[in-house]
């Protein structure tokens, strides 16, 4: 009987992915360890690997389709004296079937059309949902054609049936809690004004869009800003990497996010998660970094950062933003931290506000450094300055405490010889 490759979960909250690309064909023989094909998840594009042995059967969902179901068939796998035959009454459709591939963007510098009226759902009409929502819809005695879908383009997930009552009608879009004023590209207000060319969103673009909104709207963002003068980390820095032969070139990021690990040892409290049982206090301290790739952001983390060397851990960022440029980071890597840092110093940023990435407590915004006058013992002088922005979860962390760590962040870079001892 041919084994079924399904759509891996590559990720604890992924619940369904673009299949970008199939790196074998039907009636290749493949064994354990061979890449079958790329997923693109909400962080990264990863490849897949046969676990078994084999002639790939059957292609069941073909190269750049999007919103594949998690745990969808994805291809048939014939195993050892098994040949075309036994694909008989195997399917795309004997399983859950993965949303229909993108249609194609519009032409470019054009014109968008006149949006069309979508037309009401028939009697008997095909209703997409996620095997999940399917299975809990099946045990609450639910009718799926009467639950409003909030996952893309409508589809059915596992918050719907949850919400959703026996007999109850659709939510309407106005009702709906997860319904956001998102504009199509042939949404009739683009008409009057340039033209322009259609880029269309990546999985990780949708994501990203999603739990930022969710958090900016659900969140209740504080925010606190403090200057810092650098340039006694700029002279010990300037000092360790002029060392002959030294295998490491320290940023100044690199100080800060030490210096960042180490406040948060210093006060716990800012090193916490809500959730609406308790507030999780982690007993070590995960720094995730943010870094820009193609197409989006990816953050990912240096784990127990406050117990590593400047050196190990500037080796390690290095390391990690490599390969989330390309794409190549493990989940592990990318999944969790407890605390963000996100610097935008490089762009000439003086400050910024970030939003926090849940379940996280907070996140820190880093600006440039550069040259300000400064009063010091009543008389004006010249100090190199970064401004840094705090922003916390305030269900979980309150105003004081949040200004307790800033002043000790503050503290440790003023003085970063405290980071060695």
């Amino acid at each position: 009987m041919p084994i079924e490759i399904l759509m891996p979960a590559l990720s604890p909250t992924m619940t369904e992915g673009n299949l970008a690309k199939w790196n074998v064909s039907e009636g290749d023989k493949v064994v354990a360890g061979d890449v079958l094909c790329e997923i693109e998840t909400d962080k990264a594009t990863m490849e897949v690997e046969a676990v078994d042995e084999g002639v790939i059967g059957k292609i069941l969902v073909p190269g750049g389709t999007e919103a594949v179901a998690v745990n969808a068939p994805i291809a048939l796998l014939l195993e050892e004296g098994e040949d075309a035959s036994a694909l008989e009454g195997f399917s795309g459709s004997a399983a859950a079937a993965p949303a229909a591939a993108a249609a194609p963007a519009p032409a470019a510098s054009a014109k968008p059309a006149p949006a069309a009226q979508a037309p009401a759902a028939s009697a008997g009409a095909r209703v997409f949902a996620s095997p999940l929502a399917r299975r809990i819809a099946a045990d609450k005695g639910l009718d799926m054609a009467q639950v409003a879908g909030s996952g893309p383009h409508g589809r059915i997930v596992k918050r719907d049936v949850d919400q959703a009552k026996p007999g109850a009608k659709p939510a309407t879009a106005a009702a709906s809690v997860a319904a956001a004023p998102v504009l199509s590209v042939n949404d009739p207000v683009f008409a009057n004004m340039p033209e322009f060319d259609v880029v269309p969103n990546s999985n990780m673009r949708k994501i990203i869009a999603k739990r930022l909104t969710a958090s900016a709207r659900d969140i209740p963002h504080f925010n606190l800003t403090v200057d810092v003068e650098i340039d006694k980390l700029l002279a010990i820095r300037k000092d360790i990497n002029g060392r002959e032969n030294a295998p490491y070139k320290i940023s100044v990021n690199d100080f800060i996010v030490k210096a960042c690990a180490l406040a948060l040892v210093h006060v716990p409290d800012c090193n916490v998660a809500y959730t609406d049982d308790a507030i999780l206090r982690f007993k070590k301290v995960d720094i995730a970094i943010a870094v820009a790739i193609d197409g989006g952001l990816i953050t990912p983390i240096v784990k127990d950062a406050a117990s590593k060397g400047l050196a190990a851990l500037s080796n390690e960022v290095k390391e990690l933003a490599g390969k989330a440029r390309d794409g190549k980071l493990k989940p592990e890597e990318f999944q969790g931290g407890t605390f963000t840092v996100s610097n935008l110093g490089m762009f000439g940023v003086k400050g910024f506000n970030s939003i926090i990435n849940p379940p996280q407590g907070g996140i820190l915004s880093v600006g440039a450094g550069e040259q300000r006058a400064v009063v010091k013992n009543g008389e004006l002088a010249i100090a190199t300055v970064v401004t840094l922005t705090l922003a916390v979860d305030h269900r979980c962390i309150d105003g004081a405490t949040g200004a307790a760590f800033i002043k000790e962040l503050k503290s440790l870079i003023e003085d970063p010889i405290t980071m060695m001892v």
